[in-house]
């Protein structure tokens, strides 16, 4: 393992990621706020400490293996995380904790949107401004991670790519071509963002609302400018323009890349992945809008609206809400956030299990069965006309079977703490999916949950993110073994 090489990328990436506390800073002088030089300290922090891990190891430069990439991948969002959580310790009054600002900036980092701060109306603009950019710019690392390494990797499942989609890396290591791949993504990334904001401010946003929320859209992150999210501006045409860069962005990049390639759109019906959940979520919507419909929980416009919305926002794990979804009636909240463990498609900047794993864990589910009355036959697991390698099942029911585990430890763990039980869970399944909103007393924010429980969730956010297995080989001692 070439540790010196991955110091000096880490490096590297903190002097990168001090960059990003600038546009906070301008944003502080221009609406005045005050709060400028929390993001300046931050800014002399992050370059010293980056120089200081980059200097001594400036002329490492060996080629990177497999190994090197589980450990920059865990470290990436770890030490940014930490980093990034700076200015929300640093800006004056109402300042977070230590906890809650690494709760704050891990949760934005990896596009999970639990948030531990009330009245966020009446923060600075830099801050608020602050937390919208955490979100797009983990986004944009979700999906070079997703699209150009873990597939390099193999990671539950995810080698999938490498059999289906001609967009991304095939290779077994990494190599220059991630470049290449990343800047595509990149210009696709920030294409979508910017026809956001515009699409946002032509509905009435204003420029800074509209900045804000095209970041944490595209990133399907759900954080907000208001306590009231997306509720705040009540406009049927806002909500349906999140709703449509939801979708898109709940969509594999991998897609979208095809798409900038070869200028064509006919691939995203004739994926397997994309269609399962365009059907998953307008068979959820129409039981969530009749359900709300007879119980009149709402009228017909209100119910279709809020509805379509909510289903959409949970499902993708963007977190946004136009409505308290915790207090609708019957098996409704349920329903919606077992919704969250689907989640969006393998490669997109969507939280969950992934799409893709679901529908193989359907496939094989249905193949036990055929086997069941024709047990000689030679049953192959298809996704749309490829057929996958034992391997490849095998690597998801060993994901599915380990995010089960680490869901019972962690919610044990949160339990614990003197958290009550729906609370937990929710808490525990919000984070694993990178979804945001809980039920029970987190619905509102997660505040007021003990310390070492938040801690927990932390480490469940970074899991879900990293897709488990990328964390958890670090713990094994055949990773360090040379």
């Amino acid at each position: 393992m070439s540790l010196r090489v991955i110091l000096r990328i880490l490096g590297l990436l903190l002097m990168l990621f001090s960059l990003t506390l600038l546009p906070p800073i301008l944003i502080s002088l221009w609406f005045r706020d005050g709060v400028w030089d929390a993001f300046a300290i931050g800014v002399v922090i992050t370059v010293t400490t980056g120089l200081v891990l980059f200097l001594p190891n400036r002329n490492e430069h060996k080629e990177l293996r497999i190994r090197d990439g589980f450990l920059i991948a865990s470290m990436f969002w770890t030490v940014l995380a930490l980093f990034g959580s700076l200015p929300l310790m640093l800006f004056g009054e109402g300042s977070l904790t230590i906890t809650d600002a690494v709760f704050e900036s891990f949760s934005g980092l990896t596009t999970t949107g639990a948030t531990v701060i009330t009245g966020i109306d009446f923060l600075p603009e830099s801050i608020l401004y602050y937390r919208q950019q955490l979100q797009w710019l983990g986004g944009m690392g979700i999906v070079v991670l997703a699209v150009a390494i873990l597939p390099t990797l193999g990671v539950g499942g995810m080698a999938l790519y490498r059999t289906e989609i001609p967009g991304p890396l095939k290779d077994s290591k990494l190599t220059p071509r991630i470049t290449e791949t990343a800047k595509a993504l990149w210009y696709i990334y920030a294409t979508l963002t910017i026809t956001c904001m515009l699409a946002y401010m032509a509905a009435g946003m204003s420029w800074f609302d509209a900045l804000g929320h095209s970041f944490s859209t595209v990133a399907i992150g759900g954080f907000s400018t208001y306590d009231a999210s997306i509720g705040y501006f009540d406009s049927a045409t806002i909500e349906l323009i999140c709703v449509g860069f939801m979708l898109i962005s709940a969509f594999s990049f991998s897609l979208h890349f095809i798409a900038w390639r070869e200028k064509r759109l006919t691939h995203y019906f004739q994926d397997p992945e994309a269609r399962f959940l365009m059907l998953f979520l307008l068979g959820l919507t129409v039981i969530t809008v009749v359900s709300l419909w007879l119980t009149n929980t709402y009228d017909t416009v209100r119910g279709l609206r809020h509805g379509l919305f909510q289903v959409v926002s949970v499902a993708t794990t963007a977190g946004f809400g136009v409505a308290d979804f915790s207090a609708w009636p019957g098996a409704l909240p349920f329903l919606l956030f077992m919704a969250a463990f689907v989640g969006g498609c393998s490669g997109s900047t969507g939280g969950g299990m992934k799409v893709i794993r679901i529908l193989l864990i359907v496939k094989q589910g249905m193949r036990e069965v055929m086997r069941l009355i024709h047990p000689n036959a030679v049953i192959a697991v298809k996704i749309g006309k490829v057929s996958v390698p034992d391997g490849i099942a095998q690597a998801v029911w060993g994901f599915f079977s380990v995010y089960v585990l680490l869901f019972f430890l962690m919610l044990v763990g949160v339990m614990a703490t003197g958290v009550d039980q729906v609370t937990a869970w929710s808490t525990v399944g919000s984070a694993l999916n990178n979804l945001g909103p809980a039920l029970g007393d987190a619905s509102s924010h997660y505040g007021n949950l003990p310390a070492l429980a938040k801690w927990i969730l932390v480490v469940a956010m970074l899991l879900g993110r990293l897709e488990i297995f990328t964390v958890l080989v670090l713990f094994t001692p055949a990773f360090w073994r040379r």
